[in-house]
This record gives structure tokens, C-alpha cells and sequence, in this order.
């Protein structure tokens, strides 16, 4: 079974053998520029870089967004479950419909709350 693992191990060779001889030779054969403050800041086309690199956004745009994906998930679960609700129903399968209406009083309840606490409101 040995004998199986042999290019693997050729091929691992190889690779690390070829990492360490290109980091040796672009230590050996690089340029070495002097550093200074100026070249070690970032570019900014032109400009100098002054303040946060980008702007902080508010927990409240989080919030919506977590709630947002929320009810579209309980959409995604919502359309299969149409899509077969007449042939369940005719079927005899009122089970089926009580526990699509139990999912959508759970997810109900939850948005109710979510108003409740304010999570919806933008002008706190």
C-alpha cells in the first residue's frame, strides 16, 4: 500500500522544494528599496489618507438586515409548501395546513415583538 503514496510524496517534495527555492532567490536577487514613512503609507490616488478607511455603520442597519433575511427564509419555506398544498389538502392532510399556519404564527409573534422593541424604527 506504500507504494501508493509515493507520487504523493514526490509531488509534496516538489512543491515545498519549489516555496523555498523561490523565496531564496527573491531574497538573493530582489532590490532592497530604502523605507521611509512616505513610501510605507497607503495610497490614496494622490490624496493623503486621512481618517477612517471606511465609514461605520449603524447596529440598527445590522438589525433590519438579520430580520430582512429572516422573513425571506420563511418565504423560501412558503412557496414548496404551496406548491403542494391543494394536493395535500384534497388528500385529507389538514395536519399539513396547521403546521404551516403554527410556522407562520411563530414567525408573526416574532415580528411583533421586533416592533415592540423598536427594532424597526430608524430615529433613535
Amino acid at each position: 500500500m506504500l507504494p501508493d503514496y509515493i507520487p504523493v510524496l514526490i509531488q509534496i517534495v516538489i512543491a515545498s522544494g519549489f516555496a523555498i527555492a523561490t523565496l531564496i532567490a527573491s531574497a538573493l536577487l530582489g532590490k532592497r528599496a530604502l523605507r521611509n514613512k512616505v513610501k510605507d503609507s497607503a495610497y490614496e490616488c494622490g490624496m493623503l489618507p486621512v481618517g477612517e478607511g471606511q465609514a461605520r455603520f449603524s447596529v440598527k442597519f445590522y438589525l433590519v438586515a438579520m430580520l430582512f433575511v429572516l422573513f425571506d427564509i420563511e418565504v423560501v419555506f412558503l412557496y414548496p409548501w404551496a406548491a403542494v398544498y391543494r394536493q395535500e389538502i384534497s388528500e385529507g392532510g389538514l395536519v399539513f395546513f396547521w403546521s404551516m399556519l403554527g410556522f407562520v404564527m411563530i414567525l408573526f409573534v416574532a415580528y411583533l415583538y421586533a416592533l415592540k422593541k423598536g427594532a424597526l424604527e430608524w430615529r433613535n
